[in-house]
């Protein structure tokens, strides 16, 4: 069965170990966004399983801080 993720969720890409946070599930392929910013992937559904809590956990911590440091 294959796993998928809901949009604003957290999900490891498992090519290459990659954590980001869903922006859209379409087609078969699943668009992720690097938690640090940059540009977003995408990768097929079959390849893509929950990010663990501790990822989880840092991937929001990386996006507060982005954001903080994005703030005028």
């Amino acid at each position: 069965m294959t796993y998928t993720p809901e949009p604003g969720s957290y999900a490891v890409d498992s090519r290459d170990g990659r954590v980001g946070r869903v922006m859209s599930v379409d087609s078969g392929y699943v668009q992720l966004r690097p938690p640090s910013g940059g540009a977003e992937w995408n990768c097929p559904q079959q390849t893509v399983h929950p990010a663990p809590p501790g990822e989880v956990l840092r991937a929001r911590v990386t996006e507060m801080n982005r954001e903080r440091r994005l703030l005028p």
